[in-house]
């Protein structure tokens, strides 16, 4: 039976596609080829005209979108049209429209049409357009998903993601948004005087965070070269450079897996701040945060799956040692050893591998028991030196350095240091981070000898910050998945 329903609905979409085609031949054969149309003068979008309605009440206007329904097939037709600002009703009338209001009956959902008329209010109440004209822009010659069940289909939403935007004002809401978070992320930055820059995506050494990265080869060069997998090396290079605030906003790749939180290419903001420190990041993140979700959403209070976020009060503040000890139980300021660390790691049932120092350990702890539990905005300060091979050592404890990671809803969603600007220490962090790599960890960093050089030539004491701008695109409009924020998400062939 569902062979033969498949069958049939294979048949029928042929037909369709069949009979779209032929629609077209049609008006190009009468010299009406809606593909010859290079411009249309539209004098309102939709929403304009809702919104406009007392003064617009009886004048003329000219929209242009896409046809979404059509209603009555006698002399009179009600029509949807839809554009990036929403949907607005056309009323067509066969006394009006006179000969044209035949070719206009002719029209499938989906075409693309542009029509001028008086805007007036029906006996319904609906606002709507009384058109005397009307042009064909382009012809669909794919039918849409059913108006009714829309494109539900998950994994065909995300590769076609056009329909998907189509079909759904939800998404469209959703990509709009995303586009305001960013410029709002710039505006502020902006007045706070940051200076937008761009840097290299294709490297030859990918560092600035632990990540396997995507490798290439220029032909030219006959080189092999690396995806950045982070912004900030380039970005500290400027700062040695003068330049005292520096943002970047750009897809960083990183070669790992895919899930709900993590795709290979991603946007991550990172900022530089010269002669400030991981205390100013906090208070620029705190600043941040309330001023993008105030200017996008209206309210510094936002609801994730059901889960209220309240950005308005001070973020609570800890270090990765008390997230540990409140709830796993176990105090690292009493943990001198790494075979103590071992040993406690054993007994809570925390798999480590055998390069694991105690700072890792610690680290693992914290992901294992403390992570979930941060859904409101919390800053996790103080992390072990051993993770953390960029940041400048905490001068009253150097097993532990001036870094954060800020926590929403149990995600990491920035992270920031007080920044290494000792090129010797640095030396010795990069040297540390090679023996790892030869012990087999693919996300270990190498030496980049001109960043090291740039250090030589004199750093400034800088705070420095990454953002995860699609996690904080998911908190913001409530989206699931890392995927629902992304307009084209990579996805596993068809034929896999």
């Amino acid at each position: 039976m569902e062979q033969n329903q498949n069958q049939s609905v294979e048949t029928d979409l042929h037909e369709i596609l069949r009979i779209r085609r032929d629609k077209l031949k049609e008006l190009q054969e009468n010299g009406a080829d809606p593909f010859l149309q290079v411009k249309f003068d539209r004098t309102h979008t939709a929403t304009q005209i809702i919104a406009d309605y007392d003064a617009l009440e009886g004048k003329s206007v000219t929209v242009a979108g896409r046809l979404m329904s059509k209603r009555g097939m006698g002399k009179v037709m009600f029509c949807d049209l839809h554009d990036i600002s929403g949907r607005i009703q056309l009323f067509v009338k066969k006394d009006i429209l006179e000969d044209a209001y035949d070719a206009f009956k002719k029209l499938d959902i989906g075409d693309i049409v542009g029509a001028t008329g008086e805007v007036f209010t029906t006996k319904t109440g609906e606002i709507s357009i009384k058109i005397n004209s009307y042009t064909l822009l382009a012809k669909s010659l794919q039918p849409l998903p059913e108006k009714f069940h829309g494109l539900t289909d998950t994994d065909l939403r995300y590769r076609q993601r056009y329909v998907d935007l189509i079909m759904n004002a939800e998404v469209k809401d959703t990509f709009i948004k995303r586009s305001k978070i960013i410029a709002s992320i710039r505006s502020y930055l902006n007045e706070q005087g940051f200076l937008e820059v761009e840097t290299p995506m294709l490297v030859a050494n990918a560092g600035g965070a632990a990540a396997r990265p995507f490798e290439t080869h220029f032909n030219a060069l006959n080189e092999d070269f690396k995806l950045r997998i982070s912004l900030e090396l380039y970005l500290k290079r400027l700062i040695v450079g003068g330049l005292e605030r520096v943002y970047e906003i750009g897809r960083v790749f990183r070669n790992e897996g895919l899930d709900t939180r993590h795709n290979p290419e991603f946007t991550l903001m990172e900022l530089y701040q010269a002669y400030t420190d991981y205390y100013g990041m906090m208070d620029l993140t705190e600043n941040l945060y309330r001023h993008v979700a105030q200017e996008v959403l209206g309210t510094t209070k936002i609801v994730y799956n059901g889960i209220e976020m309240d950005l308005g009060k001070p973020f609570e503040r800890i270090t990765m040692v008390e997230a540990v000890k409140k709830y796993a139980g176990v105090d690292f300021n009493e943990i001198h050893t790494l075979e103590e660390a071992r040993a406690v790691a054993k007994e809570h049932h925390v798999q480590y591998e055998e390069r694991h120092k105690k700072g890792d350990i610690l680290s693992l702890f914290f992901e294992e028991y403390a992570e979930e539990h941060l859904i409101q905005p919390t800053f996790v300060m103080d992390h072990p030196i051993e993770i953390s091979p960029l940041t400048k050592k905490k001068p009253d404890n150097p097993e532990y350095v001036e870094r954060f990671e800020f926590f929403m809803n149990g995600w990491e969603m920035a992270n920031a240091y007080s920044e290494l600007n000792d090129p010797i220490d640095q030396r010795e962090r990069f040297r540390a981070q090679e023996e790892l790599l030869a012990q087999g960890d693919e996300e270990a960093n190498t030496t980049d000898e001109d960043f090291m050089n740039a250090l030589e030539i004199g750093m400034p004491p800088t705070g420095g910050i990454g953002f995860g701008i699609d996690r904080m695109c998911m908190l913001l409009t409530d989206s699931a998945a890392i995927r629902d924020v992304l307009l084209f998400p990579t996805m596993k062939p068809l034929d896999k």
